[in-house]
């Protein structure tokens, strides 16, 4: 059997929302169905009936995006009926697990056209209620927010490996050396170089906003942040001599990112240039407290599958979960130019919209290798409770 090669046509996002911002009102079905369709859309030569599957991540799962939000979208989109979906969990990871999952089962055989995406909604992310032990509780019960982090946690987990997030970023700090000042600084080169990308409308091609809603551009971009800005906020996570603050780590937010996956039968019914082709991908493990450096080994991994070096990277979109853990992998990738990495500004500024991030970045990864014209560009995540994934394109 051979392998086909796979391509991605088209990549579109919403702009990201903040939390309780001007997308909290749209439920996250709602969200995904509107890149699926916006998608579809822009490839009026593809019959929509088509599409052999849509994969899509969503990380929490636990409010509207129930249900397989993946089959939702394609339902509230009016694609056919006879087009399935599925959705997928990798948390952070789970858009770019979307992406290449679909791309595997395109070079498989299994299918000839799909989408791929995530989407999630933190604003709305509710609260959830366990069932007591026994029946007839006296006592008062228990909500767990489902937004983001750890809730009903395992006993049987070790304390070590379900610190909050937010702590293993600080670890990720205390392992390299990292100070806030390098993370503030961090931070606002990401705000600048996303207010500078969206200036020179370098987000023209893929951003689709949501109708009836007054948001054209990422919410939480800060133009007029500074060092002085950023250094007046207090550390939320270690009060004492802590370092990550809400300055310099991605907020919560909502959206939703999808991409147009074909194989050669495929591209020639869409009658369009592809973006680029998906070369090979990587996912590894790490100790869970250390998530934030989850990238590190798949990234090096992915590019030894296929054959290419940093050297060869034109285009690098690493997720920027905590300023830290950013810089973390960066310090473990000498070999790698910085300047290249999240030239449009990264999830610091941008957002991180947990099930829609990956898929994001190998859409922005997508259209900065079709600007160029030609070169290899990698998408990377680091994932709670210790993994990382990372997908290599080129064109």
């Amino acid at each position: 059997m051979s392998i086909r090669d796979v391509y991605i046509v088209d990549a579109v996002r919403t702009p990201i929302g903040k939390f309780g911002g001007a997308l909290a009102q749209v439920r996250p079905d709602d969200l995904a169905a509107h890149v699926v369709k916006a998608l579809v859309e822009r490839s009026p030569a593809l019959d929509p009936a088509r599409v052999d599957d849509v994969y899509f991540g969503d990380a929490n799962g636990a409010g509207e995006d129930n249900r397989d939000v993946a089959r939702m979208a394609v339902l509230l989109a009016g694609l056919p009926v006879s087009v399935p979906g599925v959705t997928v969990n990798r948390l952070c990871g789970s858009g770019l697990e979307a992406v290449i999952q679909a791309a595997r089962a395109i070079a498989l055989g299994d299918a000839s056209v799909a989408i791929a995406g995530g989407v999630e909604s933190m604003s709305r992310a509710p609260w959830v209620l366990q069932k007591p032990e026994r029946a007839f509780p006296a006592g008062h019960q228990q909500l767990h927010s489902t937004t983001l982090g750890w809730r009903m946690t395992n006993p049987r987990m070790p304390a070590e490996w379900t610190v909050g997030l937010g702590e293993g970023a600080e670890l990720v700090a205390d392992k390299h050396g990292i100070t806030r000042e390098q993370q503030d600084a961090f931070a606002l080169a990401s705000h600048r170089k996303a207010a500078e990308a969206w200036e020179k409308g370098l987000y023209a091609d893929e951003v689709v906003p949501y109708p009836g809603v007054d948001l054209a551009r990422d919410e939480c971009i800060r133009d007029a942040t500074s060092m002085e800005a950023l250094g007046r906020l207090k550390p939320s996570f270690r009060p004492e001599g802590g370092t990550v603050t809400p300055g310099n780590s991605s907020p919560l937010n909502d959206g939703a990112a999808a991409l147009l996956l074909v194989d050669e039968d495929g591209l020639r019914e869409t009658g369009r240039e592809p973006l680029a082709r998906i070369r090979t991908s990587a996912v590894t493990g790490i100790e869970p407290q250390l998530f934030g450096l989850g990238p590190v080994a798949a990234v090096r991994r992915a590019l030894e599958k296929s054959g290419r070096s940093f050297a060869d990277l034109r285009a690098f979109e690493l997720n920027e979960a905590f300023a830290a853990q950013a810089l973390g992998c960066l310090a473990e990738w000498p070999e790698l130019d910085p300047e290249i990495v999240n030239p449009r500004g990264g999830a610091v500024a941008i957002g991180h919209p947990l099930g829609a991030s990956g898929a994001r970045l190998a859409g922005s990864v997508a259209h900065q290798l079709a600007a160029a014209g030609s070169g290899t560009g990698l998408a990377a995540l680091c994932i709670g409770v210790g993994q990382g994934l990372a997908l290599v394109l080129e064109r």
